[in-house]
């Protein structure tokens, strides 16, 4: 079953349950798949999806911070229902051992050795840690490994 076809599911079940706040969340994710298919002119492929996905969990992290900064606990708590529905659809994510496999991989499949590199490098990554892990995070290693491997040249 294709995530789409879940999310669907999941929808039809939430509204049979009049479950108000995961209807709502399960709205705003297929939302946000439609406005992201139709910018692309294209049916979004699952992996695609969990794209969508990762950006609208960004954004309801991002919200929850600035909730809690104002102190509006009501949304606060509205926004971290939102993250636990969106989070059942995203992939395990990965360990900090496999994220580091990942990047000695794309190190050697890339032929990177330097910091100059790390564009290729992460182009190889992105497909495979999209949603799986923090890109930012990522990136970081990355740079470390790519620096010292440079360093050590």
């Amino acid at each position: 079953m294709s995530l789409r076809d879940r999310l669907d599911e999941e929808l039809k079940a939430a509204m049979r349950s009049q479950d108000a706040m995961r209807r709502d969340s399960l709205r705003m994710v297929l939302a946000a798949v439609q406005r992201a298919e139709k910018e692309g002119k294209h049916t979004l492929a699952d992996d695609e999806m969990i794209g969508v996905l990762s950006r609208e969990l960004k954004v309801r992290h991002e919200s929850v911070d600035a909730f809690r900064g104002g102190g509006r606990e009501d949304l606060v708590v509205k926004e971290e229902a939102a993250i636990k529905v969106i989070s059942e659809f995203m992939p395990q994510p990965l360990s900090e051992a496999e994220v580091r496999a990942l990047i000695d991989q794309a190190i050697a499949e890339t032929g990177a050795a330097s910091p100059r590199d790390m564009g290729k490098v992460m182009g190889w990554l992105s497909p495979k840690t999209r949603g799986r892990a923090d890109g930012k995070v990522v990136s970081q290693i990355v740079t470390q490994l790519l620096a010292s491997r440079a360093a050590g040249s």
